[in-house]
């Protein structure tokens, strides 16, 4: 089943506020809504119901892959376009996706942080 815009938006902050040591709120505007692990970030969402989409960090052959593969997944909006995909939703983009991905960003993000600021074991 496809992720339509508002359920997209849910299951990414479901999944992010599953992941251990998240902080989020509104550090940039009042419409994104940033989720952070060691206060750096992992992923964005919008809250505009007219552009519903989540941006999260992804390794750039990943990112490549994404882009080409769905016509709902681009380039990270405002961020460094080689590292960052925004979904929005589309054919293809499922509840799983959007769960892997938010997953995903978390652990690429974890991963580079100092050995002492790293979360705890999922």
């Amino acid at each position: 089943m496809n992720a339509a815009g508002d359920r997209l938006q849910d299951t990414a902050r479901q999944a992010a506020l599953a992941l251990p040591d998240v902080s989020h709120g509104y550090p940039f505007t009042p419409g994104l809504d940033v989720y952070k692990v060691a206060g750096k970030v992992f992923l964005i969402v919008t809250d505009d119901p007219d552009e519903q989409i989540i941006t999260v960090k992804c390794e750039p052959e990943h990112a490549r892959a994404q882009v080409h593969g769905y016509a709902s997944i681009t380039p990270g909006r405002y961020l460094d376009k080689r590292h960052w995909i925004s979904l929005g939703p589309g054919p293809g983009i499922t509840e799983r996706m959007v769960t892997d991905v938010v997953e995903d960003s978390y652990e690429l993000v974890a991963e580079r942080l100092p050995r002492r600021d790293r979360p705890s074991a999922r």
